[in-house]
């Protein structure tokens, strides 16, 4: 559905024409656009990716003409609901996403309002400096977003807030017309006044709007300075010859009410040299708020709490597993007190004095310094993790919800403010995670409400009015940085009494007179309960049969999709592997929120098997490199492979399999007759003519050359030698379809080195695990696989002995979606359990001395970069490999963060996904290798992997037990 002018002209249509960006208004990207990180859900008119001040002008000027809102939106990671709304949705973040300059003389950076802060603090560093707010959604916060909101962060204590460091802005007001806003004197303000255009209206009435309403500013704006709240009318009050009139700065925090941001000049700081942590542990959250003042003291950068709700969670994720390693006993709470500067003697000297005065004090019973960054970064990590690792503690429709999150009062009177609080949520039955920033005197704290439960709503909105009214009581403010949207606006006239909230509809008035810039927020709301996500956006869920097993998650494949709470980690581009489609692409519906959010709908609809078929849908899913980083990089843990190969199974069962689907669900068959046939099976992979033939005939992409079968394969040299008997033990080793059939010599080499480790060597020559037919959607073919493969494993080697193998892909299937297909067959459990890498084995025989190493091997003074499997980093982390790595003497180990290879299994051989393929290892990998000198040694732990950094660099990636079998002495 569209908008229509009274001439049946199209909303749509007149936008194509209009803007050079994108326009969207099918019903999915609608969708998509509905949500962001808050617990409402509006759908809008359509979507628009503008690409530069012309089309968001265009964009404005055409809403208004039709006379439907404009939503502008960065990340959508409000927490407030900002970001969703009616009419149409500006998404600046696809392309309005560049830095236009950086002026290190003047410390000034010019920026579009895409820019994404860690992507300003890379380019800023090289000279030095940062944007000082340093929110922990750094990774994909736009700057733009943080105007809308005034964001601030956990170093605020020292950098203030968005609007302190905001100097001018290019804008879209509301008629569609542009401007600059800039702090101007008095004399230039009567000039810009004169004009007979809406900035000239706005630079007349407005100072006559603040004169008037001096006494109600006065009176009615919060004292505490860390507020993100209400129209800024204070940072006027005073204007004249010896200040400013500043309307930069005003508009910071109107969250898109009254301009839309299109260029922004922000002042950047200097970035401090070194910076160092004292932890301290405390047996209760309230021991920790009271350790605040002392640490206060002491001049700190930044003061966090994290209490045991978030410790407890992250103890849960693979990603955060050595948080553990670096604690002291089971504390209740942590509280991160950082100190910044240039001279680390003097910073170590300040972690002293706050150690010292908490023990004089009886402030907590441990402090842990962590110095350098390698102490600092599993602390760190899970501290900035902590909005998602409290969402994931949601179950079903039970979520940790912000709508009381946000408040802050001064310091001094946390600890008991936080006891008042805590005294609120447990008056009303509700319990909470605490953790914030306790330097300036704000917690984020998330009560778990059900909001299809009506009473729940109910007392949501009870709970609400009584924390706003705790707040007014110590002098605080209702939000201190993430700003009112749709959970807070409603109780601004409260707040701000009935004088300054009228001044403050004026000023939405004067700005905005027809209403186009996101209307409802900040002034003239709707009730904090309308508009609510689950209880207004989802229908009864319909019944779907699906192949795999989503009980897991309490619900079904619906409730396994809508576990994502849009906080949009998946978004970030520079570190991790989620998400390799969106940070090439930039486009929401290629994020793991954006798949998920469409599996929801789709899923909600009559007939959710016939919807799991929408060619729209497989649209969105189709880059969707299952690389499974979701699984663990997710707070929520939202699998997005698993439910692309649900939702292909279904798509199978409505249009049939495709040939090339067959395919490649047959690759250890192919690959057994590959290599029987060899060497005149290798032919068509090697010749380019006849590759171009099989991109015709089957899709399959003739840029790449295709795996080398290999006739000695590992079945034929495993029946040709005599086998040791180890003292060890038995140790049966997986042989997958690739390392037995296309790379035996790294199965040769994990067997010789399991044998000289004293392991009696079984090979596990079963069948195939499934994983390709699982990649393709073959869930039926897939599961007949696993469940051979499970029989002759259970039938076929002794009880209890490890099952290893080298292929990450495979390994972990046996560990993962082996039992989501065969969830009643009892033998999976057995199989599962005895799982193990083949690294920890020989990692413990090196140790134990059962297996030695030359220390003189050639490998000594080497140095080797490792890139690790997806497979392997959501289900287990690298820790083993790069464990055995490092046993190998002389041999220099380092890791690269290079995200996914891109080569995905067969994704990168299909011809459609070989550019997106490429581009993803061209990101971070193929740069990261090319930096390194030629005699440096490249090591990969999958196939896949190590075929793509052949054919992207042209460097030969070892596996790393070849490595290790290399030095074996």
């Amino acid at each position: 559905m569209t908008a229509e002018l009274s001439h049946g002209t199209r909303l749509d249509e007149v936008l194509r024409s209009r803007v050079t960006g994108e326009v969207a208004f099918d019903d999915y990207t609608r969708h998509l656009f509905s949500r962001d990180a808050s617990m409402y859900s509006i759908m809008p008119l359509g979507v628009v990716f503008p690409r530069n001040e012309n089309d968001t002008a265009e964009v404005v000027r055409t809403a208004a003409e039709f006379g439907v809102p404009v939503v502008p939106r960065g990340a959508g990671t409000s927490l407030a609901s900002q970001t969703v709304g009616p009419g149409l949705v500006l998404d600046f973040s696809r392309h309005m996403n560049k830095i236009i300059e950086i002026d290190p003389v003047a410390r000034t950076a010019i920026v579009e309002p895409g820019v994404v802060q860690d992507q300003l603090n890379r380019a800023a560093a090289a000279h030095g400096l940062m944007f000082g707010p340093d929110t922990s959604t750094s990774n994909r916060a736009t700057i733009g977003g943080m105007i809308g909101n005034n964001s601030a962060g956990s170093g605020s204590l020292t950098f203030g807030m968005t609007i302190d460091h905001v100097r001018s802005l290019d804008v879209v007001l509301s008629d569609g017309s542009l401007a600059r806003f800039e702090p101007v004197t008095e004399h230039e303000r009567k000039r810009a006044a004169a004009a007979d255009t809406l900035a000239g209206r706005i630079y007349r009435e407005l100072p006559e709007l603040v004169t008037a309403n001096e006494k109600a500013i006065d009176a009615g704006m919060p004292l505490f300075w860390r507020r993100a709240c209400g129209y800024r009318l204070d940072r006027l009050a005073g204007y004249g010859e010896d200040k400013p009139f500043d309307l930069a700065k005003f508009v910071v925090g109107a969250e898109g009410t009254l301009v839309v941001v299109t260029r922004a000049v922000v002042d950047l700081v200097p970035r401090p040299k070194k910076t160092v942590y004292a932890i301290g542990h405390f047996e209760s959250t309230h021991a920790a708020i009271s350790a605040t003042e002392d640490a206060l003291s002491c001049d700190p950068h930044q003061v966090e709490l994290m209490d045991k709700t978030i410790l407890d969670l992250s103890r849960q994720k693979i990603e955060y597993a050595d948080l553990g390693n670096h604690l002291v006993g089971d504390p209740a709470a942590l509280l991160f007190v950082s100190f910044a500067g240039d001279n680390e003697t003097e910073l170590v000297a300040k972690l002293d004095r706050v150690a010292a005065l908490w023990k004089q004090n009886g402030h907590g019973y441990h402090t842990v310094k962590a110095v350098t960054t390698a102490e600092q970064a599993a602390l760190l990590k899970v501290r900035k993790s902590s909005l998602g690792l409290l969402m994931a503690a949601g179950k079903g429709t039970r979520r940790p919800l912000a709508f009381i999150e946000d408040t802050a009062v001064e310091p001094v009177h946390l600890a008991e403010y936080t006891q008042r609080f805590k005294q609120i949520l447990d008056a009303n039955g509700l319990e909470a995670g605490f953790y914030g920033h306790c330097s300036v005197g704000c917690l984020h704290i998330r009560p778990f409400i059900d909001l299809t439960d009506p009473s729940q709503v109910d007392t949501m909105r009870r709970v609400a009015r009584q924390i706003k009214d705790l707040v007014a009581e110590y002098g605080g403010v209702n939000s201190s940085e993430h700003g009112d949207g749709l959970a807070r606006s409603e109780f601004n006239r409260e707040i701000f009494g009935d004088s300054l909230y009228e001044a403050m509809r004026e000023v939405k008035r004067l700005f905005d007179p027809m209403g186009v810039l996101n209307p409802g927020k900040i002034v003239d709301a709707p009730p904090m309960t309308e508009n609510l996500r689950d209880r207004d956006a989802l229908p009864p869920a319909p019944v779907l049969r699906t192949m795999l097993q989503f009980e897991v998650v309490g619900g079904g494949m619906r409730d396994a999709a809508d576990r994502c709470m849009n906080i949009g980690l998946c978004r970030k581009t520079t570190a991790g592997v989620m998400c390799p489609s969106y940070q090439v692409t930039l486009q929401e519906e290629h994020s793991t929120r954006g798949r998920a959010n469409a599996l929801v709908k789709a899923l909600s609809e009559p007939d959710p098997h016939k919807a799991l078929a929408d060619d729209r849908l497989r649209e969105i899913l189709d880059l969707c490199l299952m690389c499974k980083a979701c699984k663990s990089e997710c707070p929520m843990s939202v699998d997005m492979a698993a439910l692309k190969a649900e939702t292909l199974h279904h798509h199978h069962e409505v249009h049939g399999i495709p040939l090339r689907s067959r395919i490649f669900g047959s690759i250890r068959f192919l690959n057994r007759m590959g290599s029987a046939t060899a060497p005149l099976s290798n032919l068509p992979g090697r010749v380019r003519f006849l590759r171009r033939i099989m991109q015709r005939a089957v899709g399959i992409t003739a840029e790449r050359p295709l795996p080398k079968f290999v006739r000695d394969n590992l079945v034929r040299w495993n029946g040709k030698r005599a086998t040791a008997k180890g003292a060890a033990g038995t140790v049966n080793w997986l042989a997958d379809s690739f390392t037995t059939y296309t790379e035996p010599q790294i199965g040769k080499a994990a067997i010789e080195l399991l044998e000289a480790a004293g392991w009696a060597v079984r090979l596990a020559n079963g069948g195939c695990c499934g994983r390709s037919s699982l990649s393709k959607g073959l869930l039926d073919d897939a599961k007949k696989k696993a469940a051979g493969l499970v029989e002759s494993l259970v039938r076929d080697t002794e009880p209890g002995s490890p099952i290893v193998g080298c292929e990450p892909s495979c390994v972990f299937t046996l560990r993962d979606e082996t039992a989501a297909l065969l969830p009643d067959m009892p033998a999976v459990a057995d199989v599962k359990d005895r799982v193990t890498q083949v690294e920890e084995l020989l990692v413990a025989a090196i140790d134990e001395g059962r297996l030695r190493l030359n220390e003189k091997s050639w490998l000594a003074g080497r140095r080797v970069v490792f890139h690790g499997h997806c497979h392997q980093k959501a289900e287990v982390g690298t820790a083993a490999t790069m464990a055995l790595l490092r046993r190998i003497p002389g041999l220099e180990v380092a890791e690269i963060d290079s995200g996914c290879c891109g080569m995905a299994s067969s994704f990168g051989f299909e011809a459609e996904h070989y550019d997106t393929s490429m581009t993803v290892g061209r990101d971070r990998l193929f740069p990261a290798i090319e930096a390194e000198p030629e005699e440096t040694l490249v090591a990969a732990t999958g196939v896949s992997c190590r075929q793509q950094i052949f054919h992207g660099v042209g460097r030969t990636a070892w596996h790393p037990l070849e490595l290790v079998r290399e030095a074996l002495a």
